[in-house]
């Protein structure tokens, strides 16, 4: 009854509305923070929850509706945000949009794109889009976001993982090549900037309720929605899925200087499912 119940709230008011308690410490008062895909799911939480916290934050999304309702949600409740439409798949356009920031100390790389099938159904067009959105884009918040933080004197880099990057996971096999990769150039950027003053660390969520597990659903599994949500919430021995709110508070605090002694780490925020299954 109670998965029942949470599939049935997925319609109401975003999680992060529901969830976050209605003050916060003002840990990026002062700073400004930039997150890619920051419109929606995952990043919209961390957008709201970094504003809620003092924060000057940038949306950067391809969703320019979704871009500007997280940013008027961000701006009723006294929260500073701007919003830079882009494709973090597109060199010149991220360049262009990093160059025009007026300063950066948070970075968190959450744009990435999904994909079901295993070597035999992936296609090489499959492998190219993900490698363009979930690689390269990564990348490219990386390589024009780190000379903006050694100017103002270090910085910190979050990029959002998945635990798809560590384990064996069926019909996941472009999409856990890319997650390998964020993993990868989190642990390479961390190494090769430590003395700059970055920080660079990544989290590792497992199932996430997002817009996006609701479409998936409902265009997969029509007429069979509930059924499938209690199947994957189960898949987490916790048994149910993550919160966008859950993971955005995990990123709050790594991206904060509270979490200074903190880089070139992985953390899982799973509900059991690395270690426990």
């Amino acid at each position: 009854m109670m998965r029942r119940r949470l599939y049935l709230a997925r319609d109401t008011a975003p999680a992060i509305c529901r969830t976050m308690p209605p003050t916060f410490a003002q840990r990026f008062r002062g700073k400004h923070a930039l997150i890619t895909g920051g419109g929606s799911g995952i990043g919209r939480a961390i957008s709201e929850r970094f504003a809620a916290e003092g924060g000057h934050v940038f949306i950067m999304e391809i969703n320019g509706a979704a871009a500007a309702d997280a940013a008027a949600a961000i701006r009723e409740r006294g929260g500073t945000c701007d919003v830079l439409t882009a494709d973090v798949s597109d060199t010149e356009a991220m360049r262009v949009a990093f160059a025009g920031l007026p300063k950066l100390d948070v970075l968190v790389n959450n744009a990435g794109i999904a994909h079901i099938g295993n070597v035999l159904t992936t296609t090489a067009m499959d492998m190219d889009r993900l490698h363009a959105v979930n690689v390269r884009g990564v990348y490219h918040g990386m390589h024009f976001g780190v000379p903006r933080m050694i100017e103002a004197g270090g910085g910190v880099i979050l990029n959002i993982c998945s635990v798809a990057a560590k384990l064996g996971i069926s019909d996941r096999f472009a999409y856990s090549m890319t997650k390998g990769a964020v993993l990868s150039m989190t642990l390479s950027v961390a190494r090769d900037f430590v003395d700059r003053g970055i920080r660079c660390n990544c989290v590792c969520p497992a199932r996430v309720h997002t817009p996006f597990v609701d479409g998936y659903l409902a265009k997969t599994y029509p007429g069979r929605e509930e059924e499938m949500f209690a199947k994957l919430s189960a898949w987490q021995p916790i048994g149910r899925m993550g919160q966008p709110a859950e993971i955005a508070a995990l990123a709050a605090f790594l991206c904060s200087d509270e979490a200074g002694f903190i880089t070139g780490a992985s953390y899982d925020i799973d509900g059991g499912v690395t270690l426990l299954r």
